[in-house]
């Protein structure tokens, strides 16, 4: 007797539970999802109609790496070459 493999539930999420937590307007996730930046599926009952935009766990991650913001190395300031015939004093 074989036992049933059962998939890990996806939490989802709408895009106001989204702007919420990231602190912005719905208007601007669902512009990424307009722009195919962001993963959504639509979940409306009649095609075509009005969208009901749901956006996996998981494509949210993908979207915040990818979104990530990596600071450069700082670099070595440059020493500036001391004029010839010119004394510093330190």
């Amino acid at each position: 007797m074989g036992k049933a493999i059962i998939a890990p539930t996806r939490t989802k999420f709408t895009p106001p539970e989204l702007a919420q937590r990231w602190g912005i307007d719905r208007s601007k996730i669902i512009a990424w999802i307009r722009s195919g930046e962001l993963r959504a599926i639509d979940a409306a009952t009649r095609p075509g109609g009005r969208p009901r935009y749901l956006i996996d766990q998981h494509d949210v991650f993908v979207f915040e790496a990818a979104r990530e913001v990596i600071p450069a190395c700082p670099t070595a300031r440059a020493r500036r070459a001391r004029r010839a015939g010119v004394k510093q004093y330190v």
